[in-house]
């Protein structure tokens, strides 16, 4: 029978398993962390969420509810697990991390059809040749190791293979003082007379906190690229050091927006900071939006002059680690095979998306279009006006490899009439509502085709 070896067990290689199992197609899944943690790991796990504990939107009207909607006809691990050990996050689909790694964990090495090998992979095709595989997925993620990186770069990818991440801090919810905070979730009512509490802990600042924070953290001692480095950071994911760099208000205007975070005056702060609970106690918290290049000792002594945070303890603080990822349009077929090797696949962040929901998303594409070839099928290209159509349209289109979200601009654009045109207040959520509509009509006609997925 025909096997898969799947190189890497984060999210896409664990979608990209269970679904090839699913079909009844024998897997060997490879994964090092048991054996060695990579520099941003802290969990043997599999399908550890590194950079914060939110997959993001579930509104059906998002770019993250398009592809939510989409990896659920699939039957999708990584949501039917997040829906079980989601925390409160309003909108978002937020886990707890911890939990949520151990339940992926176990439903994969429970699967009788997959077999789970711990090893740092330094040569896939020798690797799938002592194991009796005929296809190969590297689903190595961000934190691919050197071997396998090197083996990379010196027989598909040659030096581009690269980019820079950030992560944000947790801190313990018993070490702030609520007194200077608020509950409140940005644009959503809560009803207090009904027991409801929001699920985004807030912290106001005025223009001074705010222009002083600032300040401290342009300032503020950071960890430097070394020599041989070029820090390339992805534009939607950048350290909040970086862009209190690019200008005192760009924070402003991105992660410590005050828009919709009234405080229980109601009067609206210069600027707020946003905590999001990482587990259902809510014993921790994210600083939302506050990955950062500073060091250890300065997280803490800048950190701690925010409202309500002097006596703050840090469960863990923000670090920055290289990603790694590929030019898909250069290197790759549409089903993300390798034009130099098409028995090897590419899925997850390292064929050039970003993001927990697409790369699950992605390891769904690449497991659903490896089993058609072991089945003599040929590749099928997904519509272009779906979300994950989209998002293989932009990998494979892109000139300038640049990692990028799930977002509506990468949907063909959708004509308003003049009624809906004349609405300027409401035109940007009206053309989303009718791009969502269209991408799940056509996703479902798609699958009415004869499509089986």
């Amino acid at each position: 029978m025909s096997k898969v070896l799947v190189v890497g067990a984060g999210l896409a290689g664990s979608e990209a398993a269970n679904y090839l199992a699913s079909k009844g197609i024998p897997v060997v899944l490879a994964e090092v962390k048991r054996i060695k943690l990579g520099p941003a790991q802290k969990n043997p796990d599999f399908a550890e969420l590194v950079c914060t504990n939110s997959l993001k939107s579930k509104d059906p009207n998002s770019g993250h509810g398009l592809l939510k909607y989409e990896m659920q006809a699939f039957n999708s691990l990584v949501l039917n697990v997040a829906q079980v050990h989601a925390v409160p996050a309003g909108d978002a689909l937020a886990v707890d991390r911890d939990m949520f790694a151990a339940e992926m964990t176990k439903r994969l090495s429970e699967n009788p059809l997959i077999e789970i090998i711990d090893q740092d992979v330094v040569n896939p095709l020798a690797l799938a040749e002592e194991k009796g595989c005929q296809q190969i997925i590297l689903a190595t993620g961000p934190l691919t190791t050197d071997g396998m990186s090197k083996w990379i770069q010196e027989n598909i990818s040659g030096d581009d293979l690269y980019f820079y991440d950030a992560i944000a801090p947790v801190v313990d919810a018993d070490s702030l003082d609520y007194s200077k905070l608020y509950f409140k979730d940005r644009h959503k009512p809560v009803s207090e007379e009904e027991g409801e509490q929001a699920d985004y802990l807030n912290v106001p600042l005025n223009q001074e906190e705010y222009e002083d924070l600032i300040n401290e953290m342009v300032n503020g001692v950071k960890v430097q690229a070394k020599d041989f480095e070029d820090w390339k950071f992805f534009e939607a994911c950048l350290p909040v050091d970086l862009m209190a760099e690019r200008g005192v208000d760009t924070a402003r205007f991105s992660c410590m927006k005050p828009i919709g975070l009234e405080m229980p005056d109601g009067k609206r702060p210069y600027a707020c900071i946003q905590l999001r609970k990482e587990n259902l106690l809510g014993s921790a918290f994210n600083l939302v939006g506050f990955q950062t290049r500073l060091t250890y000792p300065e997280q803490v002594r800048i950190f701690r002059k925010i409202p309500g945070f002097q006596e703050a303890t840090f469960i863990h603080l923000g670090s920055v680690h290289r990603n790694s990822f590929l030019n898909a349009n250069k290197l790759l077929n549409f089903d993300m095979s390798s034009k130099k090797y098409p028995q090897i696949h590419f899925a997850g962040q390292i064929s050039g998306v970003e993001g927990y929901t697409e790369s699950s998303a992605m390891g769904l594409y690449v497991g659903y279009q490896v089993y058609r070839k072991l089945k003599g099928l040929e590749p099928v290209q997904f519509p272009v006006e779906t979300g994950i159509g989209c998002l293989v349209n932009y990998i494979m289109t892109c000139e300038k490899p640049v990692p990028s979200n799930i977002n509506f601009g990468l949907l063909p654009p959708v004509t308003l009439n003049k009624e809906q045109r004349r609405d300027r207040k409401k035109r940007k959520k009206i053309k989303k509502q009718l791009a969502a509509e269209r991408a799940r009509s056509v996703f479902d006609g798609f699958l009415s085709e004869g499509v089986e997925l």
